[in-house]
């Protein structure tokens, strides 16, 4: 069984346990969309110990000993590889254009970027963008469910973490490629450089928040609307009225000396 495949039986085990503990509340006012709050902060915890003791370190080694240009290297084939599963999102999504700019994206890239490690279309003028099955999940109409953190994966929602099964399952090429030990080494190179990819953008969780949890959480809910409806979600009833700094005003209402 691949590593892909172990996240799978990870998110199966999950979602089985959330359901058989009922998922442990917590005192007082709580956000509605984080029901779960208790077990998630734990998690949490848990997620950033583990990454202070071990993730962060080897990222921060790795960022040390490679070179800049093999990490955007590295960076480029795994997004390259992405756009096989952002491809097959937006076919079953129906956004037809912007699966041929994925598909030809990845052509182009596996042809002339050496396989992805040089990303030539988005020179050309043909940027990244991203779908995964959660999103497709959303687009069919299916509504996030709970707010609730992952194991050593991180952020999700109910939908996401069912979507992210489905991807791993089917639509991630790597998943298909029966040696284990390219597989497992293409993981872990995976995660440590995304990991040290977000090096820099920490001291600005750290400063944004007292409470990192739930800037954390606030923000990814954030993003995962807006990637729901490519960047363009639906206003809520009370964003449907417009602030002005000052009340208009009324013709002949102004005071005269």
């Amino acid at each position: 069984m691949s590593i892909f495949n172990n996240q799978c039986v990870l998110l199966i085990a999950l979602l089985a346990s959330l359901i058989v503990s009922g998922c442990a509340s917590v005192t007082g006012e709580r956000d509605p969309r984080d029901p779960w709050e208790s077990y998630n902060r734990t998690v949490y915890k848990f997620n950033d110990g583990a990454d202070k003791a071990v993730l962060k370190p080897v990222a921060t080694a790795y960022r040390f000993a490679t070179p800049k240009f093999v990490r955007a290297g590295v960076t480029n084939f795994f997004s390259n590889l992405d756009d096989v599963t952002v491809f097959l999102n937006d076919m079953f999504q129906g956004k037809f254009r912007r699966a041929v700019a994925a598909g030809g994206r990845f052509i182009i890239n596996t042809t002339f970027g050496l396989g992805g490690l040089i990303d030539v279309a988005g020179v050309a003028g043909e940027p990244k963008h991203y779908e995964d099955f959660g999103q497709t999940l959303g687009v069919w109409g299916m509504g996030t469910g709970p707010y609730f953190m992952l194991p050593l994966l991180g952020p999700s929602t109910v939908r996401d973490a069912s979507g992210r099964l489905i991807d791993n399952l089917f639509f991630i090429p790597a998943n298909y490629v029966r040696n284990q030990n390219i597989t497992t080494g293409a993981f872990l190179l995976n995660s440590v450089n995304l990991r040290s990819n977000l090096l820099g953008t920490e001291k600005v969780l750290e400063e944004a928040s007292v409470d990192r949890y739930s800037f954390l959480r606030d923000a990814y809910l954030q993003r995962r609307e807006s990637v729901i409806y490519d960047g363009n979600p639906p206003k809520k009833k009370d964003q449907e009225f417009e602030d002005f700094d000052e009340p208009e005003k009324i013709p002949g209402s102004e005071k005269k000396n």
